[in-house]
């Protein structure tokens, strides 16, 4: 027959069996299982073959035989640092850009290069410096919509094998040299003084066809000038001014002055024809050399 003592411990023995059993199986439920987040995909090796991608939710896997990786599908904003470039036109700039892409393949993402944002944030660096180095400084400034998609064209073919869909490109800054800038200041200011000439050649020209309509018309009615003359009469007037300084007609002085000047000539001319007349001449005696 078993003593009491024998049983206690064989339950203990299996009490404590009991208890291994749970904390390993506890232990392995723990390292098996895997939640993939909604905005996430799983890629699974198994001894280090790719299964294939698995969907968000609970997923068990074996502890020490598969592995699980997972990859954000979410749309990622990189910052493109700002990079020293050379345009066509030979100045130098500081560009900086920022990067918008997401994962489309994960299995592609984590297979085919080591580490994907990495490689884009190189890739569109070079990129960035390879465009903008093909468009002069006044490009670079006017045609950043353009800029941006050749980019990003460039960049869609290179990242398409890993996996990755690039969005969008942007330029967000551009530095320009204190030279280069004051350059551009006085260009603006120049440009700005021509339209200033211009606009206001153009105003002289309206002013003198707006002025010679004014004379046409003041010239079908004589009358209309002088009640020109009477409105700037009343204008002048309102000031109360003691001396009133008022130009005649400049065409009508002239020709009245013209008429003076003939009605003299006229009135002279019998006057003078009566003294030459009323002159007696003086006769010139005549000598005579007498030679021995």
């Amino acid at each position: 027959m078993f003593s009491p003592s024998i049983g206690v411990l064989a339950v203990k023995v299996l009490v404590v069996i009991l208890v291994i059993l749970a904390l390993v199986l506890l232990l392995g439920f723990v390292l098996s299982a895997r939640i993939i987040k909604q905005y996430e995909e799983g890629v699974l090796f198994r001894l280090g073959r790719v299964l294939g991608p698995r969907a968000p939710g609970f997923r068990l896997i074996i502890p020490f035989v598969d592995v699980m990786h997972r990859v954000s599908l979410r749309i990622i904003t990189m910052p493109i640092q700002s990079q020293g470039i050379i345009t066509n036109d030979n100045v130098s700039v500081d560009v900086s850009a920022v990067a918008y892409f997401k994962v489309v393949d994960a299995v592609k993402s984590v297979v085919a290069i080591e580490n994907v944002y990495t490689a884009i944030d190189q890739i569109a660096q070079t990129t960035l410096r390879k465009v903008v180095g093909q468009h002069t400084l006044d490009q670079t400034l006017s045609e950043t919509d353009k800029i941006n998609l050749d980019i990003r064209k460039i960049l869609d073919v290179t990242t398409v094998e890993w996996g990755v869909q690039v969005t969008l490109v942007e330029l967000k800054d551009i530095q320009l040299p204190d030279s280069m800038k004051r350059a551009m200041a006085r260009q603006a200011e120049a440009e700005r003084e021509k339209r200033a000439k211009i606009i206001n050649a153009e105003g002289e020209s309206l002013a003198a066809a707006a002025l010679g309509d004014a004379s046409d018309i003041m010239m079908a009615h004589p009358l209309a000038l002088q009640l020109r003359n009477l409105q700037s009469l009343v204008e002048i007037g309102v000031d109360k001014n003691t001396t009133v300084v008022f130009p005649a007609p400049l065409m009508t002085t002239i020709a009245e002055l013209g008429s003076f000047l003939a009605r003299e000539s006229a009135a002279a001319a019998p006057a003078v024809n009566a003294a030459a007349a009323s002159v007696t001449p003086v006769p010139v005696a005549s000598a005579t050399r007498i030679t021995k």
